[in-house]
């Protein structure tokens, strides 16, 4: 069963939230820090007042209910999902996979260019925002993609295609892999490639190369937190909601195009989300579940946009070991959020990839 769904966050909770922040313990800091201890502490009191005095996010919730929202039960889990149709009956579908620490909010400038010429189809991953929390183990790429399947199925949808960054681009491709009768192709604004030897490299291709073993030779804090034990820094975030403010905040601020910096309201709409549906342990299980270098054979035509300042750029001679890479596009600007950061570039290389496939 698929049910009509509208965002109606309780009162309760948002003077909670209010009063959570008003009541903040900071801890100090040396002088002249900058970034070299972690987020600075001038820039998260900033952000922290402007939540509790400045930012609305009754004004946002009644934006966010315009769009058409539904739910339904896959798997024993509740998914959440937005459904906007095309004006043409004869659109190809669309699913459209957020990542972490992001939502199906990334997706929000890309659907009116998006929609003139794809059914879109935009959910929330099981454990994060209204599909979660999780209850039980196990909720990795391959069984959301299965979900992914399933909830296609039950909109009517025999042929479609997929769109993903970060984890939403694992998911993309798994989905690929489980139901390749079905998925057209999968495009993807992160792709990351793992060194292989033997393989001949341009200079600036061995570049990003060693930028990957840079990062495999020192895991990020907070995808080892996450990884090892989501459900001890899940505590914290779920409790203090400075602390989930600064782990997604910090996550904006490093892995942004400085020329293309999301709004302080984007930023605080997504931190909100997490906050108020209580979803950061949750949503941290997905590194736990889904181990690095883990990832489904896609037998579907891929499409890879590359973002100068994403966390890595992929290698097209080794992403071509593992998929049928049908087109590779290369941009000057936008990051690791690609759908908020250059919502033009990449709601116009979707189009000219399924059309290209089409044609």
């Amino acid at each position: 069963m698929i049910t009509p769904f509208r965002i109606a966050v309780p009162q309760a909770d948002l003077d909670d939230l209010a009063d959570r922040l008003a009541r903040t313990r900071w801890p100090n800091e040396v002088s002249d820090a900058g970034w070299d201890y972690g987020f600075p502490l001038a820039r998260l009191r900033e952000l922290a007042e402007y939540w509790r005095t400045g930012y609305d996010w009754r004004a946002h919730e009644a934006k966010l209910n315009q769009l058409p929202h539904f739910t339904t039960e896959i798997d024993g889990q509740n998914v959440h999902f937005v459904h906007v149709r095309s004006a043409n009956p004869d659109a190809l579908a669309l699913v459209l996979t957020h990542g972490w620490p992001g939502s199906f909010l990334e997706f929000l400038d890309v659907i009116e260019p998006l929609s003139r010429d794809f059914h879109l189809v935009i959910p929330s991953i099981p454990g994060y925002g209204f599909s979660g929390p999780t209850h039980e183990r196990g909720w990795d790429s391959t069984r959301i993609a299965r979900a992914w399947a399933e909830l296609m199925h039950r909109l009517g949808y025999e042929r479609y295609g997929a769109q993903g960054g970060d984890f939403g681009a694992g998911i993309s491709l798994a989905l690929g892999a489980v139901a390749p009768e079905h998925v057209v192709g999968v495009h993807v604004n992160y792709l990351p490639t793992r060194p292989v030897e033997g393989v001949a490299l341009s200079e600036s291709d061995e570049a990003r190369v060693d930028k990957v073993r840079q990062l495999m030779a020192n895991r990020p804090p907070y995808q080892a937190l996450q990884a090892l034990t989501p459900q001890t820094i899940g505590y914290a975030l779920t409790d203090s909601p400075v602390a989930q403010l600064v782990w997604i905040a910090e996550r904006f601020a490093h892995w942004t195009d400085p020329r293309s910096p999301i709004a302080d309201e984007k930023i605080l709409t997504n931190v909100s989300l997490y906050w108020l549906t209580a979803t950061a342990a949750s949503s941290a299980r997905l590194h736990h579940d889904t181990p690095r270098g883990t990832g489904a054979q896609c037998p579907v035509p891929v499409g890879v946009a590359v973002f100068p300042h994403d966390i890595t750029q992929s290698v097209r001679p080794l992403a071509e070991r593992l998929y049928d890479i049908r087109y590779w596009s290369e941009f000057d600007r936008g990051g690791h959020f690609a759908a908020m950061e250059a919502p033009d570039l990449l709601a116009g290389d979707v189009r000219d990839f399924f059309r290209k496939l089409h044609a």
